[in-house]
């Protein structure tokens, strides 16, 4: 696993270099003030689910009802062909962060909370969209997982995120807030601080708090909740894991695909509490709301009708559901059908708050808002995917699937759940798509 190691001498002192000379470095040297009123600079509202797979919420004919979502889709555009970068947790959140392939920055893959990927973390060199949005005058929070980093140097605080509320593993108890590795685990800022609370439900309630703080102001909020992720726990059930290393009840048999059914519903329900305080403080209109996963399914839930789950580069691995709603601007019942990447949110939330990149910073991911807002197309690009001994690239249609020795070839298309290998029959767009893979691979690699 490459996840770079820490200098933090070095790094500190490069990330509070990078903020003095921020406004040198800024393409658009007017002063803050003078950017423009906040009607100019629309909220930003991310919302990533954990685990939830394409077949599982009800507006992509799913078998859980999520009301609050599907309004989110039908006031406007779902997608049908959005991916996550990574078909794990901590890869595909370094991406959405840093706009670039989480393997530029050697988070390819979980940061787990036990053993010595405890203490690595995301470089504090990395910019987020955190860091670019407060320059142009937003206020960011942070409420619920982060996983790309324990320590407190890589702390949501540390990476451009005003407010932060949740935990930093991969998942914690419901209601004890314990870690995999039995370690509390809630933080307010960079300090471990104690919260009862079922853990949607304390997220839901910091984020309508911030919003209601911030009504006045432009802010950027980030939500990635921790449902439907393990332990299945819903609001009533006996915790799992214990303070001092205790067992407590776990959920088994039938009771995990209802436990798992409660928490998708709890969670839409936090959705729609959040879009009914941006309602209520008359905020819609100025509010740019993005809902995804940040992968597929596990065996516990649905990616109906995709092959391959969680941790595989399968299409139901990384093909997840996805809501864009803006009042105004994005069509009310539309469906995109282009290919896009978790990566895509960062040059997006950039070009619809008009807020500069720093100068060198060169983003994978491409901006979305022709899309969004005026029915546009993406120029054709070669995307890419890399997890344990798993490759694959996708071209238009064609997507090459290299998992160890085997090769293959689809047309999603006309296969879209990949169950014919075309790789003999179409050898040279198999060779081309290898080769672009190599290139790409030894262009992301950390230096």
């Amino acid at each position: 696993m490459r996840i770079q190691d820490t200098n933090l001498d070095r790094r500190n002192f490069i990330k509070l270099t990078a903020c003095a000379l921020t406004g040198a470095l800024m393409r658009d040297p007017s002063p803050l003030h003078a950017r423009g009123s906040n009607w100019d600079r629309p909220n930003v509202v991310l919302i990533m689910a954990d685990d939830l797979g394409y077949g599982d919420i009800s507006c992509y004919d799913g078998w859980i009802r999520t009301p609050h979502i599907d309004a989110l889709a039908k006031g406007g555009m779902r997608f049908t062909d959005y991916h996550s970068n990574g078909a794990v947790c901590s890869p595909t959140r370094a991406a959405l962060l840093t706009g670039r392939y989480q393997q530029r920055c050697g988070i390819n893959r979980v940061v787990t909370a036990k053993g010595p990927a405890r203490e690595t973390g995301m470089s504090q060199k990395e910019i987020t969209f955190a860091e670019v949005l407060k320059q142009r005058g937003y206020v960011t929070g942070l409420f619920g997982k982060w996983h790309v980093g324990y320590k407190v140097e890589f702390n949501p605080t540390k990476q451009g995120f005003d407010e932060y509320i949740g935990y930093v593993s991969g998942n914690v108890d419901y209601h004890t807030h314990i870690d995999q590795a039995g370690i509390d685990d809630w933080w307010k800022g960079d300090k471990k601080t104690p919260e009862e609370g079922y853990v949607t439900d304390l997220i839901t309630q910091h984020a309508v708090d911030f919003i209601k703080r911030h009504k006045d102001e432009p802010f950027c909020l980030y939500l990635p909740q921790e449902a439907p992720h393990y332990p299945y726990q819903g609001r009533n059930d006996p915790p799992e894991r214990l303070p001092g290393g205790g067992v407590g009840e776990k959920a088994s048999g039938p009771e995990i695909k209802r436990a798992y059914r409660e928490m998708v519903e709890i969670m839409d329900q936090s959705i729609g509490r959040v879009l009914e305080t941006i309602k209520t403080l008359g905020l819609e209109r100025k509010t740019f709301i993005f809902f995804c996963s940040d992968n597929g399914a596990n065996k516990q839930g649905s990616n109906t009708p995709l092959r391959g789950n969680k941790g595989s580069l399968w299409e139901g691995g990384h093909r997840v559901p996805a809501v864009a709603y803006w009042p105004g601007k994005i069509a009310p019942g539309s469906v995109c059908h282009q290919t896009v990447l978790g990566m895509d949110l960062f040059p997006t939330m950039a070009s619809l708050t008009k807020a500069k990149l720093p100068a060198g910073l060169e983003l994978d991911g491409k901006d979305l808002l022709g899309v969004l807002t005026e029915d546009a197309s993406l120029d054709e690009r070669t995307l890419f995917w890399a997890y344990r001994n798993q490759q694959a690239v996708r071209q238009g249609p064609w997507k090459l699937l290299v998992q160890g020795n085997a090769t293959r070839l689809f047309n999603l298309d006309d296969d879209l759940g990949e169950t014919n290998d075309l790789a003999q029959a179409n050898r040279e767009i198999t060779t081309a798509l290898r080769a672009e893979l190599a290139a790409w691979e030894r262009n992301v690699s950390p230096c």
